[in-house]
């Protein structure tokens, strides 16, 4: 599958996981120290909280899983097939996303933990994004998987057989990705509190516009040809 996915996808998939690494630094430093882009850590806390009995912790943790999955139906609905294809709705679903953040920004800003729903909204919205494109190969808003995908290459590679060289600088591209985001976003969050949210947002807005512009292009190229 990723030796179908066009030559400029390892950039992209690096973007998408800087823009979820530098999310879950800001929710991670900022507010009650709750991660977002992924739901294995939220699932574990949620049966903990439900075992101290204690309601508000279980409700909101349950918001942030339910947003998550919220997002990535939203992505769901708006993309078809698992194709990367130009036409498709990568800039409106990049763009909610934008939007998104904006929302947890404007949330958290003023110490409302709803602005969690919103950013793990987000974040579900992306890595669905990553999935319908890559065929379930690649995810960009966790790193288990990575890991796990590059342990079992190292494992197949042993055994003696070849080794997916662009698989594995996919993959690498991805972890670096995740970890320089968060990198940026600690940075950001010390200098910013949650204005640090912007970045991500902004950066999301400009891959949409990049896209469209890109789709624009092309669409032209071939009515000439």
């Amino acid at each position: 599958m990723i030796r179908n996915l066009p030559k400029w996808i390892e950039y992209g998939a690096f973007i998408l996981a800087f823009i979820a690494g530098c999310i879950n630094a800001i929710g991670l430093l900022g507010f009650e120290h709750q991660a977002v882009s992924h739901v294995s850590g939220t699932a574990t806390l949620l049966g903990t909280k439900i075992f101290e009995n204690s309601v508000q912790s279980t409700f909101h943790l349950l918001g942030i899983l339910a947003a998550f999955f919220l997002g990535a139906s939203i992505s769901g609905f708006l993309l078809r097939g698992s194709a990367l294809k130009l036409g498709r709705h990568y800039d409106t679903t990049l763009m909610i996303e934008g939007l998104l953040i904006f929302v947890a920004f404007y949330l958290l800003s003023k110490g409302s933990y709803y602005g969690h729903f919103a950013a793990s909204a987000a974040c579900g919205l992306q890595n669905a994004l990553a999935t319908t494109y890559s065929g379930a190969i690649i995810r960009t808003t966790h790193l288990t998987g990575i890991f796990t995908d590059l342990g079992i290459m190292l494992g197949s590679v042993l055994r003696g057989e070849a080794f997916d060289k662009r698989k594995a600088i996919l993959f690498i591209l991805i972890i670096a990705g995740f970890i320089v985001g968060s990198i940026f976003g600690a940075f950001l969050f010390e200098k910013m509190l949650f204005k640090a949210l912007l970045a991500p947002a902004f950066i999301c807005l400009l891959l949409a516009l990049s896209y469209r512009i890109y789709q624009k292009s092309q669409t032209k190229k071939s009515l000439s040809s």
